[in-house]
């Protein structure tokens, strides 16, 4: 993957600018934005993919370097070394002490691209293991809390920490985790992608949560105080004198937690629904046309 292009800059861009292209794409292919829809949900995680390395100085340079290859840079160098030293203890015999293109292509197809040009001569390069994916599976209300999950890799019991705030699609690396490495290389890394469940009453958008209330319609037009659920229990909510139908009100800090960003939260906003009575008797019905007339 072109990561550059993922996010639809330029190799030049500023770090601010890379920001802003993640958080604008992040918005248009978020899976609550786009359930189900399969298209949608790779393109988010390939906008994650492209952040996280581009948004890392370090990783960046890598990548402007070696392209899709950029894990292995390390490898790749010490690899590069070695070879070259060989070259040169064996120049007297011929052969050259600089890599030419061609060669420089073909020693890097057969590290990472599976050519056998130099299969023989660097059979005892350390390699990287391969990286492992999987996926783990949460609600709502668990991914608003920070918890510790078990995890099996191979055999082997793993135990991490989720931290409150992680959003629907959103990959975590678990470094060193992966699979094994090669003639003595570092272990690959793994790789968890969370798929966190729709739920019944709050629709969550980034760090905000949104969700609906019935509102009768006398407390709609007299005022009043009602209770609401939030993720972290009921408050009790002021109701306006005339309050409208499907009118918004915004319950500062009473969102979803900011990811690794502790005592932070994003807000809930309420839309009311308002309910008209329904089965009225005579003397009620000639209550509302007393009104009727009253106002005209």
């Amino acid at each position: 993957m072109d990561y550059y292009k993922i996010l639809g800059i330029d190799k030049s861009a500023t770090p601010a600018e890379i920001k802003s292209a993640y958080r604008k794409l992040a918005r248009k292919y978020h899976p609550d934005v786009n359930p189900n829809d399969a298209d949608a949900k790779k393109k988010f995680q390939e906008i994650n993919e492209a952040n996280e390395v581009l948004s890392d100085p370090e990783k960046r340079k890598k990548y402007d370097q070696y392209g899709k290859d950029w894990e292995h840079a390390e490898q790749f160098e010490q690899a590069r070394k070695q070879q070259e030293n060989a070259y040169s203890s064996r120049s007297g015999k011929g052969y050259s002490t600089s890599y030419s293109e061609g060669e420089f292509s073909d020693f890097f197809e057969s590290m990472f691209g599976g050519g056998s040009g130099f299969s023989g001569r660097t059979r005892n390069v350390k390699f990287r293991g391969e990286d492992y994916n999987a996926e783990l599976q949460l609600d709502l209300l668990s991914a608003s809390k920070t918890f510790k999950q078990t995890l099996n890799v191979n055999g082997k019991n793993i135990r991490i920490t989720v931290p409150a705030g992680v959003e629907n699609g959103q990959t975590i690396k678990i470094a060193g985790h992966g699979g094994p490495g090669v003639n003595g290389g570092p272990n690959g890394d793994l790789y968890i992608t969370f798929s966190i469940a729709q739920h019944p009453r709050f629709k969550r958008l980034g760090n905000d949560l949104y969700t609906s209330v019935d509102l009768d319609l006398y407390t709609a037009i007299l005022g009043g105080e009602i209770t609401i659920d939030t993720l972290d229990g009921q408050v009790k909510l002021k109701v306006k004198p005339e309050t409208q139908n499907e009118a918004k009100v915004k319950l500062k800090g009473k969102g979803f937690p900011v990811y690794k960003n502790e005592g932070k939260f994003g807000d809930l906003y309420v839309t009311y629904n308002i309910q008209l009575p329904t089965n009225l008797n005579e003397q009620e019905k000639d209550l509302f046309v007393q009104l009727k007339n009253a106002r005209s």
